[in-house]
């Protein structure tokens, strides 16, 4: 009797993929599995088919054969397709184990889980001063976390004693559960997957192998760190639970607002007050900057909200790069609380002003306004 062909059998084209076969393979040999149609001879031989032409089709080697030769290929001594399926050598379960193991965590597959588990990853805020961040600092830090219990060196039983292997699940961390036709695994509901329980807890930390305790740690901050950098420190989150390894602590930078400065990326801000005079005359002023004082050049005429750049007078990124440059912002200030005699001068002052040549933005601002209004139509 002639084999039908491999890719009919399983119902899928020539160009498939990997997942597109196991999951034709699977629906098929769900339907048709000695285990769920015992003493049907039919199925049994569907299901002997089945597992032939996934075998060849799921291994290039086989199959670029089969492609050039089809069923000759492992005829006459050339290596049958079967030699890896034998009748009753797989469960229903084992077959379709890797499908639930991605739902019950490799359960299904009969093959238990490591009952050891990484401790949980810490995140502690650290506030800075804006000098702190630019320059960098070492900080000493008190940290609350669970840490392994050094009266039970973990163990989580009293000194003298030892955990006992779990008897709902033999040590196994696992037990099995029978539903219909399906045979799941799942995590031990009494020792929640660690295949022992304590009988005789220990004191200090109450059958856990972890207690809370809180300790001091310094931490580097480079240089040039910004709100919302990290600095990991390796093992220094929690303990971990049946030998698993510790967690990372992440210090998470905030810088706190400066009196001063205002900081975006890698230049600084400020601004600097000047007096209607120095702005009208033009002057020198003296700035401060992060390490000390410079001199700022201001030139005769200048208006309120002018920027001046003070180079590498800002932040030196700490992902490297160039440094960041100070602007500075003058603000000009109006005179207040003057006296009779002030207060005439500056009348005086005024009245020989010529708007058109003392003040140009004020009389463009005005010719602009004019313009708007006799456009617009009432």
């Amino acid at each position: 009797m002639a084999k039908r062909d491999y890719y009919e059998t399983l119902g899928v084209s020539t160009g498939f993929s990997e997942g597109d076969l196991k999951k034709a393979y699977r629906r098929l040999a769900m339907k048709c599995h000695p285990d769920r149609n015992p003493g049907d001879a039919e199925a049994e031989a569907k299901f002997k088919e089945l597992s032939e032409a996934y075998e060849v089709l799921s291994d290039p080697e086989k199959r670029a054969a089969y492609d050039r030769y089809g069923h000759e290929a492992f005829e006459g001594g050339m290596g049958g397709p079967g030699g890896g399926f034998h009748e009753g050598s797989a469960s229903f379960s084992d077959i379709f184990g890797d499908v639930f193991g991605d739902i019950f965590g490799g359960a299904a597959s009969g093959r238990g889980r490591s009952s050891a588990q990484r401790g949980s990853d810490l995140r502690y805020t650290l506030d800075l001063a804006l000098e702190e961040a630019v320059f960098g600092v070492e900080k000493t830090i008190r940290v609350p976390r669970l840490t392994e219990c050094d009266t039970c060196q973990a163990s989580g039983a009293k000194p003298g004693s030892s955990p006992k292997t779990c008897q709902t699940c033999n040590g196994q961390g696992q037990v099995r559960m029978q539903q219909g036709f399906f045979a799941i695994q799942q995590t031990c509901p009494r020792c929640h997957g660690q295949g022992k329980v304590v009988t005789d807890p220990c004191g200090d930390c109450r059958g856990q192998g972890r207690k809370e305790e809180t300790k001091t740690l310094s931490v580097k901050i480079p240089a040039g760190v910004d709100t919302g950098d990290r600095v990991r420190l390796t093992g220094e989150g929690e303990a971990g639970v049946s030998g698993g390894s510790a967690g990372d602590l992440y210090v998470q930078v905030n810088v706190k607002e400066h009196r001063i400065f205002t900081r975006d990326g890698k230049d600084l801000y400020c601004e600097v007050p000047i007096s209607f005079t120095d702005a009208a005359l033009g002057g020198e002023l003296e700035v401060p900057t992060l390490n000390g004082r410079v001199k700022l050049k201001v030139p005769d005429g200048t208006q309120t909200g002018k920027l001046f750049r003070v180079r590498a007078k800002g932040v030196k990124p700490v992902r490297g790069g160039a440094q960041g440059d100070l602007l500075c912002r003058v603000m000009v200030e109006t005179p207040v609380n003057l006296t009779s005699k002030q207060r005439e001068l500056l009348e005086e002052l005024h009245q020989t002003l010529n708007h058109k040549t003392h003040a140009p933005k004020r009389e463009g601002w005005f010719d602009s306004v004019k313009s708007f209004f006799d456009e617009m139509k009432f």
